[in-house]
Parts: structure tokens; sequence; C-alpha cells
């Protein structure tokens, strides 16, 4: 809800308010807001319903700006300023597509590629590894440091036998808490 403040003597009517400079992670339902009357001396709401994607930059700073004009000609701009936080807490998420292919022209598309999705509540150190059935490694998509927020990753399943993989994801914060979780994914070759 974005209040306008009308300071003149005189109601203005039609008034347009329009939300520019939105990043792609934040949809709004309308970009555009009418008020029909704001009396003389009076305040009236603009009121913008909007989404986060899971794509947000997490503890930065990003400034919405919103330009308001009269009928008249005259412009105004408010600011915003939002903070997405961090998930609240640590999650795997299954593989998609599950079951993926890596045979061409199959039923399910022929992509010997799937994503692998994660959400960490603090930045610090991730650790993701696949696993046959038997337990022994076959590849480490992710070692290295990332930030809190929403992650997907990419595995290319290619060189490994169709079957059943187990893929574990590791976190350690920066405060030395450790998050382990596993999924398994099916393969079709």
């Amino acid at each position: 809800e974005l209040a306008i403040v009308n300071t003149s003597s005189v109601p203005l009517a039609n008034v347009k308010v329009e939300a520019v400079n939105v990043p792609s992670w934040l949809r709004f339902w309308a970009m555009e807001e009418r008020i029909d009357e704001i009396g003389a001396n009076g305040e009236a709401s603009a009121v913008f319903t909007f989404s986060v994607d899971k794509s947000a930059p997490v503890n930065r700073a990003h400034t919405l700006k919103f330009v308001i004009s009269a009928p008249t000609g005259e412009k105004w701009t408010k600011e915003i300023t939002v903070v997405i936080a961090a998930p609240e807490r640590f999650e795997l998420f299954q593989n998609y597509p599950n079951p993926f292919s890596a045979k061409g022209g199959s039923a399910l598309g022929g992509n010997p590629s799937t994503a692998i999705s994660y959400q960490l509540s603090g930045d610090g150190w991730v650790s993701l590894k696949i696993f046959d059935v038997l337990g022994r490694e076959v590849a480490v998509p992710v070692e290295g440091e990332r930030v809190a927020g929403y992650h997907r990753e990419e595995w290319d399943g290619s060189r490994v036998s169709s079957g059943m993989y187990i893929y574990q994801l590791t976190a350690t914060s920066k405060e030395g808490n450790r998050h382990v979780a596993r999924k398994t994914m099916m393969l079709l070759k």
C-alpha cells in the first residue's frame, strides 16, 4: 500500500501511480493503479499486489520507484526500499524432471540433465554429491561457497548408466552449523 498525499488546496482527480525500476524477480499483478480522487490536503492509497520469485537476491536492498502523474501534467516520484529475507530453513528439493532420460526421442524428451534445487538460510560452504546405489560417488556438481537464498544446479547424467541415484547436499554455515539432506532420482536410458 502506497500512501499518496495531496498538499494542495485543490483536489486531484484521475491520478495514475506506476511502478518503474522493477527487478525481474518481483512480479506485480498490475504495474499501474488509478486513484479516482484525492481531496484537497487529503490522502489516498494505491495498493499494489506482487509476488517474489525464488531467484530474488537475499539481504540486498533494492529501491522500487513509483511515478505519480496528475492529468494536469504534474509528476512526482516515491521510492520504497525492499530487502528480501533469507529462507527460514535449509531445504533440499526433489530434482526435476524425475525420472529423466539420456535416450534421444524417448517419451521423457531425451534430456540427460536434471535440475536440483535447494535453499539456504545463511551463507556457507555447500557440497552437492551424486552417488550410485552402492554408495560410490559419481559426480560433484557443487563444491564451494554459496550465499543464502534459493539455488538451482544442473546435473548431466549422460556419462553414467541407467538406474537410481542418491544426491546429497551438505551445507555448513559460517557459524559452523551443518545440515545434510538426501533424495533419490531415477535416470533412464
